[in-house]
């Protein structure tokens, strides 16, 4: 776009010009945030109504100073004259809204506000009432200098004119050095479609490799957040990585929307109320992982509850003993059993109907009683001595301790759902001493925290996004579904790129452990990053795979793809790596977990600086295939795919997640015949 055309270096001189304008007007909304912190300080009101204010204020201000540097608008459009309210009108499109005033136009209008959807949406067949898109194209990495605007683009739909955006084409193909980037700029109008979904509705989206499903959850949080302010943040919004090397990578996208208030978080640490110090055996795991451990935990929980020896229950009040009968005490814990309230909310329930029998004779003999008396009768020690002799106070991890430390609790709470072998097989060898000592395995913290909901629903996030979540086990989904029990869901994945033992073969079946069985599960087929030749070999692989999903197709008939075949793979490797430094971008080394030593050391001893998968702004990369997924790179090296499919029940699985890591150059390293 560098075109010595008069008219389109008038354009660009026009932008730029705007694009300082904006620059300017930013800096003062900055400033005019700091001022409205001290202001809102001073102004007189109530204590609670000032702290509330404060925050907002300070909230403000803070999102505004922390906003990264870069473009400050990416598009524009302008509308015909007869298009209703817009009509004649032109906006810029940015990452967040800058005016010069509340009340004046602005001079660029948010990607999530409803005038923008046309930007996406708009086509020759349906202009939406626009005239003129336009696209601008800035220089990479730039920071926003109004110098970077190195040209634009323009869609005269009025004219029924649609064609491909080379802008688009350069900025999706754009070297991957760093974290994620935000795809507001470039978002297709299927993608739109879900970012904007309806608040109440959850979704989930079956997405193939490159068709962008993480930057659709993530921009979908962002919509969400700028569209229901309130009752997003009154819940808060969670959004679930599958480890914390992802979480790093797509860190800056939210911050670079303008949202910087959203917990993001793997369910690991969502769940984890010890640290991780034990093992499990593959079969202890499975077995700890699987659904029917819910019913287990549930029996071994409520056998707590029991009927109490005696002859009933005397309270006293002043010189007087109220009683209540042993039978009536029998029938208030079954009639609260049947009604399967959470544990500590039934036994409060077992309490109020006590003291309401209580109240019930004292009011019978003496009228109505006081709201103090009933709290008097509610605190008598008779009372609490009655509860904590039939419906006890516990802590989740007595429960588990208790269930996997002895073989007579575990057989009576398993009997029927668990066999012998898998009793056995999730048995504690060694118990300890008490639950304080105890070396709290992976799936143990799944077992802690399904108890936990149990024993008191914990309080639940307006709306979560589960990242990866074609890898999650059914009690893991149960996890989930409960700190989502009253908000939506988000659901990512690809059952394609399913790798744990306990993966789902259907959508279907982990929605339905999500507790959102309702929710439309909508494929992406068409993807962006990954280069036509990539996405046919693994397509090829993807018929060896036992799920029922659609193949991928590229709108990118660029790339490469090659294949070394070789007698010393690590040799190979470092060819490899060597011919990717002499291109642009980064380059991932995916090798199976035993094989990277070997790797490394192979690229050491050729003087090759490799990193770890961590370190995001690194040339080279030496990446387990264990940890590789939802990363990319420019550039993969996939060293002995034959190993890569035998370290794992679902090897292969993982192979199809490592060949769809490149997004322009894909090298096969391999001395043993390939595996698809």
């Amino acid at each position: 776009m560098t075109s010595p055309d008069p008219a389109l270096q008038h354009a660009l001189a026009q932008e730029r010009a705007h694009h300082d304008h904006c620059r300017a007007a930013l800096t003062a909304m900055v400033e005019g945030a700091r001022e409205q912190v001290v202001t809102g300080e001073d102004v007189s009101a109530s204590g609670a109504d000032a702290e509330v204010l404060g925050y907002r204020l300070r909230s403000q201000a803070k999102a505004l100073r922390e906003l990264p540097e870069g473009p400050l608008f990416f598009g524009r459009l302008d509308f015909a004259p007869g298009a209703g309210e817009h009509a004649g009108q032109h906006y810029h499109v940015g990452r967040l809204r800058i005016t010069e005033h509340p009340a004046a136009p602005p001079l660029v209008v948010d990607w999530r506000a409803p005038v923008s959807r046309a930007f996406y949406q708009a086509g020759a067949h349906d202009p939406q009432g626009v005239a003129v898109r336009r696209r601008f194209g800035w220089a990479p990495g730039s920071r926003g200098d109004s110098a970077d605007l190195t040209g634009l683009e323009d869609e005269h739909l009025d004219r029924g004119e649609s064609r491909a955006s080379d802008i688009v084409a350069r900025e999706i193909e754009r070297p991957r050095v760093g974290p994620m980037r935000d795809i507001a700029a470039t978002i297709q109008p299927e993608q739109d479609d879900l970012v904007r979904g309806d608040l109440a509705v959850s979704v989930c989206v079956q997405g193939a490799p490159g068709t962008g499903k993480t930057a659709v959850g993530l921009h979908r949080a962002a919509y969400l957040l700028y569209t229901h302010p309130q009752r997003i943040r009154r819940g808060g919004l969670l959004i679930l990585g599958p480890n914390p090397t992802f979480l790093s990578y797509i860190a800056e996208v939210l911050p670079a929307l303008g949202e910087t208030g959203v917990r993001q978080s793997t369910l690991r640490d969502e769940i984890a109320r010890h640290p991780v110090a034990g093992t499990d055996s593959d079969q202890a795991a499975a077995v700890k992982h699987d659904v029917r451990m819910a019913g287990v935990l549930r029996r071994a929980l409520y056998a707590r509850v029991r009927a109490a020896d005696g002859d009933g229950l005397a309270v006293p009040d002043g010189s007087y003993r109220w009683r209540v009968p042993a039978d009536e005490l029998t029938r208030i814990v079954a009639w609260v059993r049947e009604e399967e309230p959470p544990y500590e909310v039934g036994r409060e329930r077992v309490r109020s109907r006590i003291v309401r029998c209580v109240q019930d004779q004292a009011e019978r003999r003496g009228g109505p009683r006081t709201s103090a008396w009933v709290r008097r009768i509610e605190r008598a020690r008779q009372v609490g001595a009655y509860l904590d002799a039939v419906w006890p106070r516990v802590r989740p991890e007595e429960v588990v301790a208790g269930l996997l430390g002895d073989p007579a609790v575990l057989k009576e709470a398993a009997d029927g759902l668990l066999d012998a072998d898998e009793q056995k097989a999730v048995l504690w060898p060694r118990p300890p001493r008490s639950w304080k000592s105890a070396r709290w395995s992976d799936a143990d913290l799944v077992l802690l925290d399904e108890v936990a909901g149990l024993i008191e629903h914990p309080g639940g996030y307006g709306h979560v996004v589960v990242d990866e979540a074609q890898d999650l086990s059914p009690m893991e989904c149960r996890a989930i579904a409960r700190r989502a029990s009253f908000g939506s869901l988000t659901v990512l994945g690809d059952l394609a790129q399913a790798t744990t033992p306990w993966a789902a073969r259907s959508w279907e079946t982990v929605l339905a452990h999500l507790g959102k069985p309702d929710a439309a599960v909508v494929p992406l087929t068409t993807g962006f990053r990954v280069p036509e030749a990539v996405v046919a070999l693994a397509n090829r692989l993807l018929r060896r795979l036992d799920v029922d999903v659609p193949a991928a197709r590229s709108l990118r008939g660029d790339g490469e793809l090659r294949i070394r075949e070789t007698q010393d793979v690590p040799a190979g490797v470092v060819a490899a790596v060597r011919d990717a430094l002499g291109r642009e971008g980064s380059i991932g080394v995916v090798a199976a977990d035993a094989d990277v030593p070997r790797v490394r050391e192979a690229l050491d001893a050729a003087g090759i600086d490799a990193a770890g998968p961590e370190e995001l702004v690194a040339r080279v990369a030496v990446v387990p295939a264990s940890v590789v997924k939802g990363l990319e790179y420019d550039h993969v090296v996939a060293v002995e795919p034959a190993s890569i499919a035998e370290a794992e029940e679902r090897g292969l699985h993982r192979l199809y997640v490592v060949l769809t890591r490149a997004v322009s150059r894909l090298e096969v390293v391999h001395g043993r015949p390939l595996p698809f």
